[in-house]
């Protein structure tokens, strides 16, 4: 135990994980990031990218896939991927995909997390 968790003795520690499976099923990593100036690259800010990583997580709460041992959402600064943008990638996977709008969102939800296939038109 470290000497954080003896000041906090209330947190898990190492040994609370001890099945080795990942504290989540799905990590789910929107960019972003927003680039300022006109000679810039490309960015997921730019591109509608906050409006769906918050739809995102609603829907996952609404099917409730949220929480410990089940998905989570996140916001991601920039992950190099700028001209393929917007992008998303999913981990343990590491399926990285562009969208356009929600529907290519909940679609990525409805194949890849719920039914575990990918979704190979929006794949990069």
């Amino acid at each position: 135990m470290t000497a954080y968790h003896n000041e906090h003795p209330e947190l898990p520690t190492e040994n609370d994980m001890s099945d080795d499976k990942p504290f989540y099923e799905h990590h789910v990593f929107f960019c972003l990031n927003e680039r300022e100036g006109k000679d810039c690259r490309p960015s997921c800010g730019k591109h509608g990218a906050e409006k769906a990583q918050k739809h995102a997580k609603q829907r996952i709460k609404e099917l409730d896939l949220s929480g410990q041992g089940k998905v989570r959402i996140n916001k991601a600064g920039c992950l190099d991927r700028c001209e393929e943008g917007p992008v998303v990638v999913i981990y343990p996977q590491g399926t990285w995909y562009t969208y356009v709008d929600n529907s290519d969102i909940d679609e990525i939800i409805d194949r890849h997390i719920v039914k575990g296939e990918i979704v190979e038109r929006l794949k990069i």
